[in-house]
C-alpha cells in the first residue's frame, strides 16, 4: 500500500523538491552574485565565481526537474504547453505564470554567461540584472502556489536562504553599500 501511494506521489513529490531546491540554489546564487557585484568580498579573499556559476547551473537543473517531472503527475495532468508557456495552464494560473515566467528567466539569464563576449560585457551586465526580477517572480510563484508555502519547515528554510540575498538586494539598490576606499594621500611639509 505504501509503495503503491508513493509511486502514484513519486512525480508530485520529485516536482516539489526540486522546486524547494531550485528556490534554494537560486537564493544562495543571487546573494553570492550580490556580495560580488556589491564588492562585499575582498579582492584577495576567494573568488566566488565559480560558487556562484555553480549554483547557477544547479538552480537551472532543479527548474528543469521542477516542470518536466509534473509531466507525469496523475492529478494535474499537464501538457508540455502547460509547463512551459505563460498563461496556457488553467491551473492556478497567476502563480503557474509566475513560475514559469521565472523558470525561462532564470534559465535564459543564467545561460547567457556564456554568451557575454557576444553580448558585451556592459550590456550583459545590464542584463544580468534582470536575474533579481527573475528571482522575486520565483519567490512569489514559491509562495503562491507552493504546496509546502504555510509550513513551517518550509517557511524557515526560505527564510534561511531568502532573507539574507534579499537584504543584499536592498542594500545594493539602496545605495547603501559600502563605497571603495578613497586613497588618502600624505602630505609631507616641506
Amino acid at each position: 500500500m505504501l509503495a503503491l501511494a508513493a509511486h502514484t506521489h513519486l512525480f508530485w513529490l520529485t516536482s516539489r523538491a526540486a522546486g524547494t531546491a531550485a528556490l534554494l540554489l537560486s537564493s544562495a546564487s543571487v546573494g553570492v552574485g550580490l556580495m560580488m557585484g556589491g564588492r562585499l568580498v575582498q579582492r584577495r579573499g576567494p573568488d566566488m565565481r565559480v560558487t556562484h556559476e555553480a549554483l547557477s547551473l544547479a538552480t537551472m537543473v532543479a527548474l528543469v526537474v521542477h516542470a518536466v517531472v509534473l509531466l507525469g503527475d496523475s492529478y494535474l495532468h499537464p501538457s508540455v504547453a502547460d509547463i512551459a508557456l505563460p498563461f496556457a495552464s488553467s491551473f492556478q494560473r497567476l502563480w503557474m505564470t509566475a513560475g514559469i515566467f521565472a523558470g525561462w528567466a532564470m534559465i535564459i539569464l543564467g545561460l547567457s554567461y556564456y554568451a557575454r563576449t557576444r553580448i558585451g560585457m556592459q550590456r550583459w551586465r545590464r542584463l544580468h540584472r534582470l536575474t533579481a526580477v527573475a528571482w522575486l517572480l520565483g519567490i512569489a510563484h514559491a509562495l503562491g502556489q507552493g504546496t509546502d508555502a504555510g509550513q513551517a519547515w518550509f517557511l524557515a528554510a526560505a527564510g534561511l536562504a531568502v532573507l539574507p540575498a534579499f537584504a543584499l538586494l536592498v542594500i545594493r539598490h539602496a545605495g547603501l553599500r559600502p563605497r571603495r576606499a578613497e586613497r588618502k594621500t600624505l602630505v609631507v611639509p616641506a
